[in-house]
């Protein structure tokens, strides 16, 4: 029998602060800002905790309040964090934690999320910095994203570097491809995945996603990659099987945006060959749009590491993410009774 792993997941990647104006305020309006944590890949650790499993997060942080800010929730939601690197704070912002700036939009006024992220301490990861072998021993899977692998060319190394010995060690891995236009270009990002897919068991992304990171473009959507058919998606992510055949699961979430804080919600993946799609969330209330990829991407996980039909999985990670629009801040709150109640078409009605 082989031995039980100390971890079920491994996260790593980068973590900020999070500023929110409150009551749909700009931020130049407001006299106050609720404080949260962004961090994609934190988010999955933190939501896969809260669902029963052992988890982790690995990154570098600096060693002041909001460093221990960061590390403190995380444990309070269950994530190990001793592996976390913590640099000295030299007062001058040589290095530092990044922080992140939201204003939840109303209406037809968009949200807005700003990143104020230079000289961050996980930009300046270096090789040996974490014992990779060690640590990737210790899990049963691994999680990262496109956002690591856009802060730096030092981060981006890691990432390859930990995803070739995650499979070196056969642990399960998933790349949340986060497309972000204001870390890289398109050009950039395609030649770093050329370095990444070949290590990737489960890709996450939306059609953007696709074509701007790995030049695979979806036929239908528009050119604000809107309204997108799920059997759009099933083409584009055949494509990415096809041409990455190492690759065994493809999944999205597809939001139709009606105003700022009514939404339109499905979740779809491609797995071994065959195309599943959830019901549909019509006029989705929204709280707080951020983090809801990140909840699916959780749901989705944990779903495999339980063996579920996949039908089942896709349709649990879409009740989970349903939720997770209903809390602010990224981190999901929702239990994993009420994401099971919802999709098997439970109300809204008062519980007593």
């Amino acid at each position: 029998m082989s031995k039980e792993k100390k971890h079920d997941l491994l996260g790593f990647g980068e973590a900020m602060i999070r500023f929110t104006a409150p009551d749909h305020a700009r931020l130049e309006q407001a006299s106050h800002l609720h404080i949260a944590i962004a961090a994609a890949e934190l988010n999955v650790s933190v939501n896969v905790s809260r669902l029963g499993f052992k988890t982790a997060w690995v990154s570098k942080l600096v060693d002041i309040w909001s460093g221990q800010y960061i590390i403190n929730k995380g444990r309070e939601h269950g994530v190990d964090m001793s592996d976390v690197i913590l640099l000295p704070f030299d007062g001058k912002g040589t290095v530092r934690n990044g922080l992140c700036y939201l204003e939840v939009g109303i209406g037809p006024r968009a949200s807005k999320q700003m990143y104020d992220r230079a000289h961050s301490a996980i930009s300046l990861i270096q090789p040996g910095d974490l014992d990779w072998k060690k640590l990737l021993s210790e899990t049963r899977w691994f999680h990262t994203t496109g956002i690591t692998t856009a802060i730096s060319d030092n981060a981006a190394q890691e990432a390859i570097t930990s995803l070739k010995i995650a499979k070196e060690l056969g642990v399960t891995t998933s790349f949340d491809l986060n497309f972000r236009s204001t870390l890289w270009t398109s050009d950039r990002a395609r030649k770093v995945m050329k370095e990444v897919m070949p290590y990737i068991d489960v890709i996450i992304g939306n059609e953007e996603d696709f074509e701007k990171m790995l030049g695979l473009k979806a036929e239908g959507g528009t050119e604000a990659y809107s309204d997108l058919d799920p059997e759009n998606y099933k083409a584009v992510a055949k494509k990415v099987v096809k041409t990455y055949p190492n690759v065994q699961m493809v999944g999205t979430t597809l939001r139709h945006v009606k105003t700022a804080l009514l939404n339109d919600w499905q979740t779809v993946m491609l797995y071994k060959g065959k195309f599943y799609a959830s019901r549909k969330y019509e006029n989705l209330e929204v709280l707080d749009r951020t983090g809801g990829g990140d909840s699916f991407a959780s749901a989705l996980i944990c779903s495999m590491l339980e063996g579920r039909d996949p039908q089942e999985a896709i349709e649990f990670s879409a009740a989970y993410s349903a939720l997770c629009h209903g809390f602010m801040g990224d981190w999901n709150w929702a239990t994993r009774a009420e994401a099971e109640r919802v999709m098997k078409g439970g109300s809204a009605r008062v519980i007593r």
